[in-house]
């Protein structure tokens, strides 16, 4: 009678547990395992992260933002919603020649940098809201301009996996300025993009072997097998020498483990901003043991570069349909013969 009692209650707990769950995820659009947003009684919600928000429909959509990282502008840019920002931290590390020209017009305030922020500016701006990477260090900023009714809004677009998620939080963006159709209609484009380049590949017989990332110090950081990286190289018919740790951010490995099973590497991705093989040496003069270095098939992230700006972390961002397609041009040339690479360079 006593393991009966014990089943039944047993059952009612897994029973109020999907329910729980299925009303914890009801109605809302999920951008990710990060993100998600959902609309109701007139509040737009949206948690991201550990953080979470309940905004009043009245206040939306915003119509002055300011922005404290360059990652986020390309969102921003999609939309074309650039007039909407009236203040953007490091405009230096800014490539779109559009937001230029209003920072040079002081349509656009420069609130400072990642170092420090001109506090007291941001606040006379009376922002409607202030989209950044969290950064515990800046907790005493953030708390002060929460404190004089500023809504600040933290947007970890890096921490996202899988390319598609990352593009997808143009959705977000879309809800919080009013662009919502515009939003889904960018994302619908580029998500139907990737899918057709994936699509061109798959039936490629030869995956080149793939190394990543390059050393610093004594210890390099490759890429780890759940990251973004990973999945542009599997999705564009690739095969990662590191494809089967479980971690999403880079890992750090000998010099020596890196050669070793880097034996037999096509090409060599990502490496930093260099202006040619000979840099490299430099760096590590032991590259020169390796064959993919000897082979040349090695691309640095410098295509769209101007001063201290790289579009790759602008609109590279949102466009992981031309991202991906960068990689199977570098992977598989034939598929696309007749277009040259966007935010990809081959060092020489």
């Amino acid at each position: 009678m006593k393991s009966y009692f014990f089943t039944i209650l047993a059952l009612i707990f897994l029973f109020s547990c999907k329910k729980e769950n299925e009303t914890s995820t009801k109605n809302w659009v999920i951008i990710s395992k990060n993100i998600r947003f959902k609309e109701a009684q007139n509040i737009f919600f949206l948690k991201s992260g550990s953080h979470q928000y309940q905004i009043d429909n009245n206040k939306l959509p915003f119509k002055k933002i300011i922005l404290l990282n360059a990652s986020l502008v390309g969102y921003i840019s999609e939309l074309g919603e650039e007039e909407k920002m009236i203040g953007i931290s490091s405009p230096e590390y800014i490539y779109s020649d559009k937001i230029h020209l209003f920072i040079k017009s002081n349509k656009i305030q420069n609130i400072g940098n990642e170092q420090k922020y001109d506090v007291e500016k941001i606040i006379a701006l009376k922002p409607d809201a202030i989209f950044t990477n969290y950064v515990s260090s800046f907790e005493n900023t953030y708390e002060i301009l929460i404190k004089n009714g500023i809504e600040v809004i933290f947007i970890d677009e890096y921490l996202e996996e899988k390319p598609l998620e990352k593009a997808a939080i143009i959705k977000v963006f879309g809800e919080l300025l009013g662009k919502k159709e515009k939003a889904l209609l960018k994302y619908s484009e580029i998500e139907k993009n990737y899918n057709r380049y994936k699509e061109l590949v798959k039936s490629e017989v030869k995956k080149p072997l793939v190394l990543t990332n390059e050393i610093y110090g004594s210890q390099w950081f490759v890429a780890g097998g759940k990251s973004q990286l990973a999945h542009f190289i599997q999705d564009a018919g690739g095969s990662y020498i590191f494809g089967q740790n479980d971690e999403s951010n880079s890992t750090p490995r000998s010099f020596e483990e890196v050669y070793a099973k880097s034996e037999n590497a096509d090409f060599w991705l990502n490496v930093g901003n260099h202006k040619d093989k000979k840099e490299l040496l430099g760096i590590n003069p032991n590259y020169a043991k390796m064959k993919v270095y000897q082979k040349g098939n090695i691309y640095t992230i410098s295509g769209k570069i101007k001063g201290s700006s790289n579009d790759y972390f602008e609109s590279g961002v949102v466009r992981a349909d031309l991202v991906l397609k960068d990689y199977i041009k570098i992977f598989h040339p034939d598929i696309f013969p007749n277009d040259s690479l966007m935010y990809m360079l081959k060092l020489k």
